[in-house]
């Protein structure tokens, strides 16, 4: 039986490790083979260590035992021309492209990040977005799908702009807002060739990006040293549903959806995997 995106071939962004290997080896399941583009080094205004080499290597393992095919690159998303050349040679060696996802994240969240914490959010989530799309492009016929990974830190008022957070949370919630618009705004341009744009909005992920001890101070300033427990009881307060957080399934389920056939007058959507943690929240502003 044929996978539901057999045959296809799919960048994915932040590949290493967590949603990004998640969305590789779910649509690799399903048939695709993939261009995996991760950075693999750490970010100084990062206070949590970033996925390495070690990590893309099991990617590309787990992605291998399945049976598919899997070219990886050691690529800054903030790198335009790095990333246009990886997904050429990527696009080279596996032959065409249908698919990307432009999943790479960073969370500088703290008070005592500095200011320069604002800009390399906005440049790996929002910038790093935009030139996958640029890159990917090139290469897309009619059919093909595009998938910005945003957030509801984006789309909620106020967002990860927060005092315990720092610079690096404000600037993440701006990259993530603008992901929403970008999707909103592209999918109108796209249309016409029948290329889908669409974005994912997860909830809290269960990540390494989410069990850093920055991030539990941000959701517990009021502890110096919250613990994971600790945390974690003041993840629930974000769902609606009895959760703290998702897993990196949940969100490729949707991404698998998003770049199959199934979806194929899907464009321009939110989609919120949140467990209705918009629900009961005014919106900001950002497109539903």
């Amino acid at each position: 039986m044929a996978g539901r995106v057999e045959g296809k071939v799919a960048v994915v962004t932040g590949a290493a490790r967590g949603q990004g290997r998640s969305h590789a080896v779910k649509l690799a399941e399903e048939g695709a083979d993939i261009i995996a583009l991760d950075w693999c080094q750490d970010l100084a205004t990062v206070n949590y260590p970033q996925a390495g080499l070690e990590d893309l290597a099991e990617t590309k393992r787990i992605v291998e035992a399945l049976g598919r095919r899997i070219v990886t690159f050691q690529t800054d998303v903030r790198d335009r021309t790095a990333v246009i050349d990886a997904v050429n040679a990527g696009v080279s060696e596996l032959g065409h492209l249908e698919v990307v996802v432009a999943n790479a994240g960073i969370a500088p969240l703290g008070r005592e990040i500095p200011p320069t914490a604002w800009f390399d959010s906005v440049q790996v989530m929002l910038g790093g977005v935009i030139t996958a799309f640029e890159a990917s492009f090139q290469h897309m016929q009619a059919g093909a799908s595009m998938i910005g990974i945003g957030s509801v830190a984006g789309l909620m008022p106020g967002g990860t702009d927060t005092p315990s957070s720092g610079p690096g949370g404000g600037g993440y919630s701006h990259a993530k807002r603008g992901v929403a618009r970008m999707v909103h705004d592209l999918a109108m341009h796209m249309a016409p060739l029948s290329i889908r744009v669409n974005a994912v909005h997860p909830t809290n992920c269960n990540t390494d990006m989410l069990h850093s001890p920055a991030m539990y101070r941000t959701f517990r300033p009021d502890l110096e040293n919250p613990t994971r427990e600790q945390a974690t009881k003041a993840f629930h307060a974000l769902q609606r549903m009895p959760i703290p957080y998702v897993e990196p399934i949940d969100i490729s389920n949707v991404v698998l959806f998003l770049a199959s056939d199934e979806s194929r007058y899907v464009t321009g959507q939110q989609i919120k995997v949140d467990g209705g943690g918009l629900l009961a929240a005014s919106n900001s502003g950002a497109p539903q």
